[in-house]
Parts: C-alpha cells; sequence; structure tokens
C-alpha cells in the first residue's frame, strides 16, 4: 500500500501541476493543431500518388495519425521535464529518501505523463470528420490502446533522458536534436516508400514509426509499408516496456547534482 500510495501521489501532482499551467495545454495541444491544419492544407494538393491517394482527406486524413503521436511526444516532453524541476526545487531529494521503492517514482511520473498524453490524443480525435478520418466506436478501444503503448514509450523515454539531464536548457537541445527528428522520421509526414534508402533505414528502426502505423491501421485498416497490426502493437508495446525498465535502472543508480 506504501508503493501505491507513493505512485498516486506522484501521478496527481503531474496531472494538478498541469491543469494549473495553461500555457502547456496550449503548447501540448494547441501547436500540433496548428501543425497538422496548415501542414496538411499546404501539402494537400502535392500529395496525389500512391496509395494514400485512397484516402478521401488527403493529406489532412494521412498526417492525421501523426498528429497523435506528435500531441503525445509533446505532452510527454512537457510532463517530464518536470523530474529537472523537481530536483532543482529539492522535491525529488526528498522522495528519493523516503521509504518506497524508486522504481515508485518511474511509474508515477510516467502514469502522470501517459494520462495527460491520452487525454490530449483524445480532445484532438473530436476533430477526426474535419479530416474524413473514419472513426468508428469499434475503433476507439484498440485506438486507445494503441495511443495507451505510444504514450508509455514517449514519456519514458522523457523520463530516462531527464533524469540525466541537469538543465532544462540540456534538456530542449535534446529534444530538438533527438526527439523531434524522431516523430519527423516515423512515418508521420511522409510514407516510407517515397523516402531515399538511407531515409528508409532510419525509419525502419525508430520505434514510434511502428506507434504510427498502428494508430494508422486502426484507423484507416491500411498503411503503406506497414507490417501487420499484430507486429506494430507489439513492436510498440516492447519499446514501451523497454523505456519504464531502463527508467528503472536509471533511477537505481546515484542521482548526480
Amino acid at each position: 500500500m506504501t508503493y501505491v500510495r507513493a505512485v498516486w501521489g506522484l501521478w496527481v501532482r503531474d496531472i494538478v501541476r498541469f491543469v494549473r499551467q495553461r500555457s502547456r495545454i496550449i503548447g501540448a495541444l494547441g501547436s500540433p493543431v496548428v501543425f497538422w491544419f496548415l501542414i496538411g492544407s499546404g501539402l494537400g494538393r502535392s500529395f496525389q500518388a500512391g496509395p494514400q491517394s485512397r484516402l478521401e482527406g488527403g493529406y489532412l486524413e494521412y498526417f492525421f495519425p501523426g498528429t497523435l503521436a506528435l500531441i503525445i511526444l509533446f505532452t510527454a516532453i512537457f510532463s517530464t521535464i518536470s523530474v529537472i524541476e523537481d530536483r532543482r526545487e529539492g522535491f525529488l531529494q526528498g522522495v528519493l529518501v523516503a521509504p518506497v521503492r524508486r522504481s515508485a517514482i518511474v511509474l508515477g511520473k510516467i502514469l502522470g505523463g501517459t494520462t495527460l498524453a491520452v487525454a490530449q490524443a483524445g480532445l484532438f480525435l473530436l476533430l477526426a470528420p474535419l479530416a474524413r478520418v473514419p472513426l468508428t466506436l469499434a475503433a476507439i478501444v484498440p485506438l486507445a490502446g494503441v495511443l495507451l503503448l505510444v504514450a508509455v514509450g514517449l514519456t519514458g523515454l522523457g523520463f530516462l533522458i531527464a533524469w540525466n539531464m541537469e538543465s532544462t536548457q540540456g534538456f530542449h537541445a535534446i529534444m530538438n536534436l533527438f526527439l523531434v527528428p524522431m516523430w519527423l522520421l516515423s512515418g508521420a509526414l511522409f510514407p516510407e516508400s517515397g523516402a531515399a534508402g538511407w531515409v528508409r533505414v532510419i525509419m525502419a528502426i525508430n520505434p514510434l514509426t511502428y506507434g504510427v502505423d498502428a494508430i494508422r491501421l486502426v484507423l484507416f485498416g491500411h498503411a503503406a509499408s506497414a507490417p501487420s497490426l499484430a507486429v506494430s502493437v507489439g513492436l510498440t508495446a516492447a519499446f514501451a516496456a523497454a523505456m519504464v525498465l531502463g527508467g528503472t535502472i536509471a533511477v537505481s543508480r546515484p542521482l548526480r547534482g
């Protein structure tokens, strides 16, 4: 029960902190929506060839799953950056000396970020009719499961990076250098079939690629150059589990600073 209370306390703390900071809500949800509308509208006429032309909503429809992943990514970044803030304020040191397993920190932070990410992605789904995305009641449950796995993986990755950072400036540098390109090369913006050979190799080893593929397969029933839904979900789940395990290993080491 002590372990559960620790996880619950950290989860609630992240939810309350997020709700009280309206700028984080606007940044995590507003920016991806703007990207989706502007980029989708601007590239709509250029997106005519290939299997994606089967999509009635054009590029706005193709870009919809990628925007869901972007919302989750932004929320993961904003939620896990609090690890650095908690260290600076001394809260994290207090948690570390508490009589509870350190893995409770990992679960509490990841569950908090995951909850926020899935909730905001759910709000974006309300715009599905604008992109002619065929969202049905039968697809909601599997889609929620896929979004949950993607959110756990990206939040866990953000936690793992933030845990080893000593400043928010360093975290933002890693975000621009690693996390944003990870999203760009996930099939969110363009299909793998139209990319250069070396780009296709990177996309194939990018774990987020399979999360975006799984979202697209659930929504549309097809995705160019994508494996089956079972393979995509399995690889996404493996990525999520690896990030949780990596975070647990990281917190077991002495905290720097």
